[in-house]
């Protein structure tokens, strides 16, 4: 038996044109390396070890001393205002991202269509310039309660007082004693019955002279005429006389009437005749049957104007904050949606023309579901950011109701800093508020990467 000795072969040394290409991509590691070093750096600096140290931090009591455990969290799931962040969090991310992706996709659509397709892209997306900062105290001053300095106060009252009318004399009181007896409702009326012939005097006070409307004429010419036996007349007027002097309860010389003003004659509980007074505030009803009668001046007479919407109530405010944050993202939203719109293959949308459908159809059944890819990284993407809202909260929202408005965000600035100094609870609200937005970075990152292959 013959045996085969096979010898052992070493693999050839390497040529110098390998040896240096190694060396090459060696050195182009080390360098890629030395440039991503800073950034590394950087980010470990301002995002892994705050991440980490806030983790940490949680577990750990408000002096941050005692190791509590969990109790951080159990806490934040009982805290009333808490729960209260909670929920407006979640409003925002239902209500705000799909608002905002619906406003987009329609803009774009209908920019497409617009001449100055450029400069109306501009204009919508110019709000993106202005910082979170300034944009809430621009909708702090626009959301003001009083109309002479809240723009949309301003608009709602101005509409409001095109279709009814404001009253007159909404300051206007009686004097205490002077035959004028003030109801529950607001209206006032006579002590003492009347009865067809008789004349009376209403005083009333609280109302300055420079308010009394430029028809307004002495009321000392209506004093003194007789009436008719199936007529009651009277006169409404200032109770005061400008500069001091006058008596109380008497028609003086220099007292204006007070024209404009509704009165009523009551019987029995009902309305049987209605006056307005004149610029001199005379009035007169005629046609009256015999009998006792009650004048009465209704509470429209002096019912307060109307001072539109409490936009930053405790009712209102979050949708107000929301509002504003629709300003600011919109354009945002219709340019990304609008760049998706461009590359849609236009081919298909003349082939649906040709075979009939209308643009109602072409939008629903064709552009939508090309655009389906561009409008969920888009939802996704304000989703991750109304999650972190703060500035706009936190400025537009008055003291009494930031309870109201509050999101995770400033609800983690509050208990940490804004007064409650617990910065371990503040540390589990950053750590909850961290969990809700990893999933949705997570999935964008994803449908970007096959988007990319």
């Amino acid at each position: 038996m013959t045996a085969t000795l096979v010898k052992e072969t070493s693999p050839p040394p390497p040529t110098p044109v390998a040896d240096r290409t190694r060396r090459l991509r060696r050195r182009g590691r080390t360098v890629a390396l030395l440039f991503v070093l800073p950034a590394l750096l950087l980010l470990g600096a301002l995002v892994v070890y705050p991440v980490l140290f806030s983790i940490g931090r949680s577990f750990f009591d408000a002096s941050g001393t005692s190791f509590v455990g969990g109790d951080n969290y159990t806490e934040m799931f009982r805290d009333p205002a808490t729960l209260k962040a909670v929920r407006n969090t979640a409003i925002w991310v239902v209500v705000a991202p799909a608002l905002l992706t619906g406003l987009g996709l329609i803009l774009a659509v209908l920019v497409e269509k617009v001449r100055w397709a450029t400069a109306f892209k501009l204009l919508l997306f110019m709000p993106m310039a202005v910082s979170f900062l300034a944009a809430g105290i621009i909708f702090r001053l626009a959301y003001d309660e009083d109309p002479d300095k809240g723009v949309l106060n301003a608009a709602v009252v101005s509409v409001h007082d095109a279709f009814k009318d404001q009253s007159t004399y909404p300051t206007a009181r009686a004097r205490d004693g002077q035959g004028l007896t003030k109801e529950k409702d607001g209206s006032y009326r006579t002590s003492a019955s009347v009865s067809p012939g008789d004349a009376v005097t209403l005083g009333l006070v609280g109302v300055r002279p420079g308010d009394l409307p430029g028809d307004a004429r002495p009321a000392s010419g209506a004093v003194g005429q007789k009436a008719a036996a199936d007529e009651l007349r009277g006169v409404v007027y200032l109770d005061f006389t400008p500069g001091g002097g006058g008596e109380q309860g008497k028609v003086d010389p220099r007292e204006s009437g007070l024209p404009q003003m509704k009165v009523e004659a009551v019987r029995g509980g009902e309305t049987v005749a209605t006056a307005t007074t004149a610029s001199d505030g005379s009035f007169r009803f005629e046609g009256l049957e015999v009998g006792s009668y009650t004048v009465t001046l209704p509470s429209s007479n002096f019912a307060p104007p109307y001072e539109g919407v409490s936009w930053l109530g405790p009712a209102l405010v979050t949708p107000a904050i929301i509002g504003a944050y629709l300003w600011i993202w919109t354009g945002f939203a219709m340019v990304l949606i609008g760049a998706g719109l461009s590359t849609l293959p236009r081919d298909a949308l003349e082939a649906a023309r040709m075979d009939g459908a209308n643009e109602w159809q072409i939008f629903r059944r064709i552009t939508v579901p090309l655009l389906a890819p561009v409008l969920t990284v888009v939802f996704v993407t304000l989703v991750i950011n109304v999650m972190k809202v703060f500035d706009l909260v936190y400025i537009i929202a008055p003291g009494p109701v930031q309870e109201d408005a509050t999101v995770l965000a400033t609800q983690m600035w509050l208990v940490s800093f804004g007064g409650g100094n617990n910065q371990g609870l503040g540390s589990a609200l950053g750590v909850l508020l961290l969990l809700l937005v990893v999933p949705a970075m997570v999935f964008n990152v994803r449908r970007f990467r096959r988007s990319q292959r």
